[in-house]
């Protein structure tokens, strides 16, 4: 018969441990300079611009971008920068970091994209695409804002 020496709690505690202790950040749902609640905030919010773009409503995904980029970037010249021709799925966000001195986050959104049309026997092949885009969100005055590079 086996008997318990107590090993066996420990090293069970000793993994658990070890488990949390490499677990990704996304898992706590906590970044570095953020609260539980904070995180959560851009993620909504990041979720909210990619079903924008998802629905190709890019009216709408214009206005979660920075007041000062709305201020000088047309809304009529920003949504020519997309394409009708891809279908986008939003696949996750995940918060990577957060810089408080400039009180800028950085996500990364993971999308599948095809094209509209399977125009050729090789897209056809292909079909979605997985992509993960980095992006930079800052925090103004409470609310989470898109920062476009330009």
């Amino acid at each position: 018969m086996l008997r318990n020496s107590g090993r066996l709690p420990r090293a069970l505690l000793g993994v658990l441990l070890l488990v949390a202790l490499l677990a990704p950040a996304s898992w706590a749902d906590s970044v570095e300079g953020l609260s539980a609640a904070q995180v959560a905030a851009l993620e909504k919010r990041v979720e909210q611009r990619w079903e924008a773009l998802v629905a190709r409503d890019y009216a709408a995904a214009y206005a979660f971008s920075t007041p000062v980029y709305r201020s000088v970037f047309p809304k009529d010249l920003y949504v020519l920068q997309f394409s009708y021709a891809v279908e986008r799925q939003l696949t996750g966000v995940e918060v990577l970091n957060y810089d408080a001195a400039a009180a800028v986050a950085s996500v990364a959104v993971r999308v599948m994209s095809k094209p509209v049309k399977l125009t050729s026997t090789a897209s056809q092949a292909v079909g979605a695409v997985p992509v993960t885009i980095h992006e930079r969100w800052m925090l103004i005055d409470g609310e989470w804002w898109y920062s476009a590079d330009v």
